[in-house]
């Protein structure tokens, strides 16, 4: 369990030197030879001290210690030296640790990578940095201090004694290696610092002494935990301050991130990133040996979040340059003097000399290797000339510190935020180079279509691009895009987003260049012609005939950054100070500092309490690592299970677990009496009895069927090969490729049809239209088919098709003319038209926008221009009328298809097989098509929450929540949103005021939500079928944060808002009857009922009076929590199998409104006499009652689906939502808009409503509230 135990600064801390017998005879060689030169000695371990340092009893030390460490015992006896001295003065059969990763046989010699010298006069001490890294790639870091002591005549200074007087001229280096899982590279070289400071001072026979309170010392230091909360701690003389990690999933960076651009120019750091991601064997050379590794690890952190997958040793000593033959990928470092060596010796190596700046390869001074893609390296180059890496510079008008602490301090703060502003630059680079890599995955059979991906490269990045995509770095970085991963990378690709990408991600649509980036295109800008045609994305129209335009250029999203996104600081931070060290470093006082510590922690909790949980996470996580250092088992536990209502984030699973795995039978009785305690231990061993489930790291690459496929194959294929997600579409393209009497579809069929496709979208993207007609053509449009040369009834030319229109490009003069938009055709039909003696087949298009009708002369093509026209008029008429602009974009994916289809097939047999792909039109062929007026001026909008999944989902619950002004005094607005619970925990967010997209998927749990609720802390609470209430921030949109005090199914919550000053009471219930009344700033259970019945099904709180729906009844509580007043279903429903499925309160006018899921009426009752029988309201076209909501006057119903033959869709299920007035109690609107039951209504500040439906239909309707 070495992984669990809690984590602290120090792993090891080890002295390395020269033996005392090989000191002696060195000096005594001088002294007779009379030779004063620098000699070398071959290093030793000498001391190692590691934790755990104090054991009070053997029983804890054995429980304490575990399987940590291996013993050392069996390297020293390799190097057997009389003047060594074990661990706390003992000999012989101490067992002494060091951490698994580190080869002692190594060490010495990385200590002193250049040997160890012995000296005739004292040198200053010098400092390096080390990282070891096992074969699992864990690493682990050191930081060493070579410094000098004299040669006693005797004896050896390290030895315990006094020693003689006598001084030789001769001084000897010792290094001490400070070893840590953690890269603090800064913060140990400070404590190394401190401790030469007082070897300086100290007797010799003091030394050993000092190093062992320095160790002692730093293993009382905990590691901070990821988040905004940095640790300090004095080590005479200096405050030494620990940064925490940013991101969980990465290191803390504890180091200056300017030294690269210090030392190169931002050229050739670009062709040094370059080789990295190529993965080359690059080699790093300079005459100090700290820069080696502080440039190796700025280099990979510069490469965040991709990871180096390869061998890394920073620091060569001189005997290990045999490392540099290995014929893999690699990143080493060695002296610069072995520069000549190396290149002369070893091939194709890529050598980066520190001190000079230079980059050249063991073949030439040239690098042969493909650039990083030009427009990208250019705005890393501006940018990073923006940089302001000189500290004085910064701070030439600011006082002089008098305090060494506080200049320390000043130069932190002003590092941290140039970190920062280095790592965003880093970021937005590899955001440059790899945006567009999202767009060819396919994330439901993790797919990556990396030749489409290439072929969308401009033709001088084609190498680049094709030699990193078979890296090992970017596989890495590919499983974690299709996993979904939300890191840095990804939260920055989405913040900058342009408008039209929101937009387009309601829609599936097919790649085409608009107008706009063809307008760009002919620019002529070096910028708009490398990109222009690998940014093209197709839009329907969302909005009728308004043309969507935006002043920014789409194309420059790829290279540039708004303002906005520039100007991100850095989140401020919270020091936390740590105690002082004791005095004493014995068992009791450890533990009485650790008690220190705990207190402290303690009152920073309390003062954190109802300001910010993020910090208060923080706390509880520390001391609940301080208690587990102390064996305070169960306050340890009660600390975790805290981060639930804080910060699941940084929850320590592992850490949990064991402490509930070594929990004692008498603390297992105390923890069962603390109900949180008992509800968290039941829970880790439930988890802990599921099966482990691996996280699907797999990445496929699309390959042609080689086979005849039947339906099942064929729509995997499809789908993988990014064609379409649809299932039914899919289907219906099954049934049109599908060879008619084995109904599969033969693997050559599709082979043609998929190159046909691919073909026609790679010269969509090479459409290039006249300045005169773009002109005429709305900025989103895009041309999706191109006829062949016609003879028109407008003279000669060829037809195109946008999603809005078809217009004739005539020849000659380019000309546009527009011959009618889709909305506007009044009739489409298939003529005869004479020429010489032969009538040949024309179209004849008749429309409202001109008075004659047009006719063109298609050939062999009209039959297909007939089907394609027909589906696209048909679906612009469905998608006015139903308020859909998801129709428009599926009937062109049908037309597309239909072109593939003719394309492929044999003429006899191609339009037929067409003609299967028709949708649209066959519905309004087949099926009278009538929106009723009602329905059509109130219906605003529809949206699909299910676009990115392959079939639609039940949309099983609807939030509103308003939009506000982001913080104190801020003037950026945060858009309201609409939030929408699908199946399996999966939740999507809609920006409220366009409906664009804002997430695809929040993951919570994997349950069913059953309810959500908005707070006005920015908060959204869900109710799972888990018995979890998940809490998500609304403004980082993750949910980080749970209430687990429910046993059972959660299935409702309300809120009190009558009081917003000082925090909402909130209440939530479960399924057993359980209520519990929330303090929602605390998220602490202030009181709780348990409400007898069969099964609770919802509460709502209205003035003051919670109401809770079983499934028999309705009930009224008192403020104790007992049943005060009943409602019962009416005698006739008893006798069947129904129950109430939802009601309204109405208060003011001592009202309550019930539903019913099979009744067609609502019943109205008297709250004054429940006893008198309700008012009956009869629901016209209902077969039951899911759901109502009341907005202003108004109560609107929800009903289940019914079927009728004749209705929208013959045969199929349709639901009404009804309103009803308040005053005149009759059903004043009855509204038609989905195909299946309605099953949740929401209220958007009572100015819409929205309705969501189940999985037949999926979709939402936005319906305007008059």
């Amino acid at each position: 369990m070495t992984d669990c135990l809690p984590p602290t600064l120090l792993e090891a801390c080890v002295v390395v030197g020269a033996s005392s017998e090989k000191q002696q005879e060195v000096y005594q060689a001088v002294n007779s030879n009379g030779g004063s030169e620098s000699l070398l000695l071959e290093p030793e371990v000498l001391h190692v001290l590691a934790p755990p340092f104090h054991r009070p009893t053997e029983h804890e030390a054995l429980k304490s210690r575990g399987k940590r460490h291996r013993s050392f015992l069996r390297k020293k006896k390799e190097h057997p030296s009389s003047g060594q001295s074990t661990l706390e003065g003992k000999g012989g059969g101490e067992d002494v640790g060091v951490p698994k990763n580190i080869d002692l046989m190594a060490l010495p010699q990385l200590c002193f990578p250049g040997g160890l010298q012995v000296s005739p006069e004292e040198k200053n001490e010098q400092f390096h940095f080390l990282v070891f890294t096992d074969v699992f790639g864990n690493k682990t870091h050191g930081v060493v201090t070579q410094y000098y002591r004299p040669i006693l005549e005797g004896m050896s200074c390290y030895q315990n004694g006094s020693g003689s007087s006598k001084r030789s001229k001769l001084f000897v280096a010792f290094g001490v290696c400070v070893i840590s899982k953690y890269p603090y590279f800064t913060a140990l070289k400070d404590c190394l610092s401190c401790l030469l400071l007082q070897l300086r001072s100290c007797r010799l026979s003091e030394t050993e002494e000092r190093l062992k309170e320095f160790a002692i010392k730093l293993s009382l230091v905990p590691i901070p935990p990821p988040g905004q909360l940095h640790l300090m701690f004095t080590l005479r003389p200096l405050t030494i301050m620990l940064p925490s990690r940013e991101d969980i999933n990465l290191p803390a960076v504890d180091l200056d991130l300017h030294l690269p651009f210090l030392c190169f120019r931002p050229q050739h750091l670009l062709i040094v990133l370059s080789c990295l991601l190529q993965e080359q064997r690059v080699v790093l050379f300079s005459a100090d040996w700290a820069r080696l590794t502080l440039i190796a690890e700025s280099l990979l952190i510069f490469l965040q979040p991709l990871t180096w997958q390869h061998p890394y040793v920073p620091v060569l000593a001189r005997g290990m340059l045999d490392f540099l033959m290995a014929p893999t990928a690699f990143l080493m470092g060695c002296h610069v003097s072995h520069f000549a060596e190396v290149s002369s010796e070893t091939d194709d190596l890529i050598l980066v000399n520190i001190d000079d700046g230079s980059v050249s390869t063991s073949l030439s001074d040239t690098i042969d290797l493909p650039e990083i893609p030009l427009a990208a390296a250019d705005y890393f180059i501006q940018r990073s000339q923006s940089l302001q890496v000189n500290f004085d510079l910064a701070h030439y008008h600011s006082a002089s510190c008098m305090d060494i602490n506080e200049q320390r301090a000043q130069r932190r703060a002003w590092q941290h935020k140039l970190n920062h502003e280095i790592q965003r630059i880093a970021l937005e680079l590899l955001v440059n180079i790899f945006r567009d890599v999202s767009s060819h995955l396919n994330y439901e059979h993790r797919v990556f279509h990396s030749e489409e991906f290439l072929k969308t490269r401009e033709p001088d990045e084609q190498l680049f691009y094709k030699t990193v995509l078979d890296t090992h770095i970017f596989h890495s970085f590919l499983r974690d895009r299709l996993n979904k991963k939300m890191d840095n990378f990804a939260r920055l690709d989405l913040s900058i987003r342009s408008e039209m990408q929101k937009m387009m991600s309601m829609v599936e649509v097919q790649r085409r260049p608009t107008m706009n980036e063809i307008v760009t295109r002919k620019k002529g800008s070096i910028l708009g012609n490398r990109l222009s045609k690998r940014m093209g994305m197709s839009l329907p129209n969302l909005r009728g005939d308004q043309a969507m335009s935006f002043e920014r250029n789409s194309l420059l999203t790829r290279i540039g950054m708004s303002n906005s996104a520039l100007k991100v600081a850095p989140k401020s931070v919270k020091v936390f100070k740590l105690p002082d060290f004791p005095a004493s470093l014995s068992y009791l006082a450890v533990q009485a500092y650790y008690s220190e510590l705990i207190q402290s922690l303690g009152k920073a909790i309390l003062s954190a309490q109802n300001d910010n949980s993020t910090l208060l996470a923080r706390f509880y996580y520390l001391r609940g690592f301080i208690n587990t250092l102390c064996s305070r088992r169960l306050d340890a536990l009660s600390d975790f299970q805290n981060l639930n209502k804080t910060d699941t984030a940084i929850f320590p699973t592992h850490l949990v677990a064991w402490l509930v795995e070594s929990l004692h039978q008498d603390e297992l009785q105390q923890a069962h009496k603390r109900p949180e305690l008992k509800r968290l231990i039941l829970k880790i061993k439930t988890d802990s009895e599921k099966p482990v489930v691996q996280t699907d790291n797999h990445i496929k690459k699309f390959e042609l069927p080689q086979n005849p496929s039947d339906q099942d194959e064929f729509v995997r294929c499809v789908q993988e090969c990014g064609i379409v997600k649809d299932v039914a579409t899919i289907h219906r393209l099954f049934d049109a490729l599908a060879d008619g009497q084995i109904k599969k579809v033969d693997p050559e069929v599709f082979r043609v049809f998929y190159t046909f496709w691919k073909e026609t979208e790679a010269e969509a993207q090479d459409v290039n239209l006249p300045c005169e007609v773009i002109s005429h053509l709305d900025n989103s449009e895009c041309v999706y088919k191109l006829s062949t040369s016609v003879k028109t009834s407008h003279g000669v030319g060829k037809i195109a098709l946008t999603q809005k229109r078809l217009f004739l490009l005539t020849q000659g003069q380019p000309g546009f003319l527009d011959i009618t938009k889709f909305r506007d055709i009044q009739e489409v039909k298939i003529a005869s038209a004479p020429f010489l003696l032969v009538r040949i087949p024309s179209l004849r298009i008749r429309t409202s926008s001109r008075p004659e009708t047009f006719e063109a002369n298609l050939k062999m093509e009209t039959e297909l221009w007939y089907l394609i026209v027909k589906e696209m008029w048909a679906g612009r008429k469905m998608a006015d009328q139903e308020k859909d602009p998801q129709h428009m974009a599926q009937a062109l994916t049908n037309v597309l298809l239909m072109d593939a289809v003719v394309g492929c097939l044999h003429p006899h047999r191609s339009i037929s097989a067409a003609s299967k792909l028709v949708y649209f039109d066959k519905i309004i062929q087949e099926v009278h098509v009538t929106v009723p007026e009602t329905t059509s001026k109130t219906l605003k909008h529809k949206i699909n929450p299910s676009l990115d999944l392959a079939e639609p989902q039940t949309v099983c619950v609807l939030l509103y929540t308003p939009g506000q002004l982001r913080g104190k005094g801020s003037q950026r607005v945060m858009n309201p949103k609409l939030w929408v619970a699908l199946n399996g925990g999966r939740v999507v967010v809609f920006d409220a005021a366009s409906w664009s997209m804002l997430q695809d998927c929040i993951q919570v749990g994997e349950s069913q939500v059953t309810c959500m609720m908005g707070l006005v802390q920015d908060q959204v609470w869900m109710g799972s079928q888990d018995s979890v209430i998940y809490i998500i921030d609304t403004h980082s949109m993750s949910c980080n944060k749970q209430l687990t005090e429910h046993r059972h199914e959660v299935t409702g919550l309300s809120v009190d808002t009558r009081d917003h000053n000082n925090g909402q009471l909130a209440y939530s219930c479960s399924c057993d009857g359980t209520i519990l009344q929330w303090d929602s700033t605390s998220l602490k259970v202030k009181s709780q009922f348990y409400l007898n019945c069969d099964r609770l099904c919802s509460i709502q709180f209205y003035n003051g009076i919670l109401w809770c729906r079983c499934g028999d009844s309705i009930v009224e509580l008192k403020k104790s929590g007992t049943p005060h007043r009943r409602i019962v279903l009416p005698d006739d429903l008893r006798s069947m199998p129904s129950c109430f499925s939802c009601f309204i309160a109405i208060p003011e006018s001592g009202q309550v409104w019930t539903g019913c899921s099979d009744s067609v009426e609502l019943c109205l009752w008297q709250t004054n006499n429940l006893k008198q029988p309700p008012k009956r309201i009869a629901l016209p076209g209902s077969s039951g009652v899911t759901c109502m909501i009341r907005v202003k006057s108004q109560i609107w119903v929800g009903c289940r689906g019914w079927s009728r033959v004749g209705g929208l869709c013959d045969g199929q299920l349709k639901s009404l939502v009804l309103v009803i007035d308040l005053d005149s109690l009759t059903v004043t609107k009855e509204l038609l808009a989905h195909s299946d039951s309605i099953q949740t209504l929401c209220s958007a500040e009572d100015r819409y409503v929205l309705s969501g439906s189940a999985r037949r239909d999926g979709k939402i309707a936005i319906w305007q509230v008059e």
